[in-house]
C-alpha cells in the first residue's frame, strides 16, 4: 500500500509540475496573441487572460506596409527553395561520406566538422559573397545554405544505422549510388530528413542579415527585414497616429507595444503552424541521429 500511495503521489506531483511548465511556456505566446488582437488603447491599461476589446487594426497596418506582398513572396520562395536545396545537398553529401571507397573521406568529413567550431567572421563572408556576385541576387538566399556541417553530421549518423544488406541487395541487382540513394536510402531517412527540414526552414524564414548587408534591390527584400524596419519605426508610427488624432483626423491610435506584438505574431505564426506536421518525425529523427558521435 505504501508503494502504491508513493507512486500515486509521485504521478500527481509529476503531472502538476509538467502542467505548470506547460503553462509557463505557453503563456508568453498566448499573451502576445491576445495583446495583438486587443484594442491598443485598452491594452495599455493591462491584460492578463482575455483580450481588452477586439481590434485587428494592428494587423491591417502591418499588411498594408509598402512592399509587404513582394517581401512575403520572396521569403516564402527563399524558405521553400532554400530548404529543398539544403535537404538535397546535405543528404547526398552525407550519403557519399559514408562510402569507404571515397578517397580521403575521413579527411573531408573532419574538415567539414572543423567548420562547426571555427568561423572566418563577417568581413571574409561579406567579401566572398561580393566576389561571387551574389549581392543583389536571389541566389544569395539559397546557395550559401546548401550545405551545413551540422545537418550533414546528423544525416550521416542516421544513414550509418541503416542495414547494409539493403544497399548490398540493390547493388547485386545493378543499382548505382544515385539509384540506391533515391529509391532506398532517402525514403528510409524520413525521420532525420523531417528534423533537418524543420531546422533549415526556421533558419531560412528568420534570417535577414544577408538581406540587410548585401541586397539593395527593394524587390528582393525579405519579410523579416521589412518587419524589422517597421519594428524600429513603431514609436514614430504611434506618435504620428496620436498627432493625427489631436488634429481631428479619424484614425485608429496605434501603440508601439501593439505594433511589436503584431509583428511578433506575423513572424512566428507560420513556423508554428508548420511544425505540427513534422512533429511525429522530429523527435524520432533527432534521437536516432544523435546516437553516435
Amino acid at each position: 500500500m505504501r508503494n502504491v500511495k508513493s507512486g500515486l503521489l509521485f504521478d500527481l506531483l509529476n503531472y502538476i509540475l509538467l502542467n505548470l511548465l506547460f503553462i509557463v511556456t505557453l503563456y508568453p505566446f498566448y499573451y502576445i496573441f491576445i495583446y495583438s488582437i486587443s484594442d491598443p488603447t485598452l491594452a495599455q491599461k493591462g491584460i492578463a487572460l482575455l483580450p481588452a476589446g477586439f481590434s485587428l487594426d494592428a494587423y491591417k497596418s502591418v499588411f498594408m506596409l509598402k512592399g509587404m506582398k513582394d517581401a512575403a513572396l520572396i521569403t516564402v520562395l527563399r524558405t521553400v527553395i532554400g530548404t529543398t536545396l539544403t535537404i538535397i545537398c546535405c543528404s547526398f553529401f552525407a550519403y557519399i561520406i559514408t562510402k569507404p571507397e571515397l578517397p580521403f573521406r575521413r579527411i573531408i568529413y573532419r574538415f567539414l566538422l572543423v567548420t562547426m567550431y571555427f568561423n572566418a567572421g563577417f568581413i571574409p563572408w561579406y567579401l566572398t559573397m561580393k566576389s561571387l556576385h551574389l549581392n543583389n541576387s536571389f541566389l544569395l538566399y539559397i546557395l550559401p545554405y546548401a550545405v551545413s556541417a551540422f545537418y550533414v553530421m546528423l544525416i550521416k549518423t542516421f544513414m550509418e544505422q541503416l542495414p547494409p544488406s539493403l544497399e548490398e541487395s540493390a547493388n547485386i541487382d545493378g543499382a548505382g549510388y544515385v539509384t540506391v540513394f533515391i529509391r532506398i536510402i532517402f525514403p528510409l531517412s524520413k525521420p532525420i530528413i523531417a528534423t533537418i527540414t524543420v531546422f533549415a526552414a526556421v533558419n531560412q524564414w528568420n534570417t535577414w542579415i544577408d538581406n540587410f548587408f548585401l541586397v539593395e534591390n527593394p524587390k528582393l527584400q525579405t519579410l523579416q527585414l521589412i518587419l524589422y524596419n517597421y519594428l524600429n519605426q513603431a514609436n514614430n508610427l504611434a506618435t504620428k497616429s496620436t498627432m493625427e488624432l489631436t488634429r481631428g483626423v479619424n484614425v485608429n491610435v496605434m501603440t508601439p507595444a501593439s505594433i511589436r506584438m503584431t509583428i511578433t505574431m506575423v513572424v512566428t505564426l507560420p513556423i508554428i503552424l508548420v511544425y505540427p506536421f513534422m512533429q511525429r518525425y522530429f523527435v524520432k529523427g533527432i534521437m536516432l541521429g544523435a546516437v553516435k558521435g
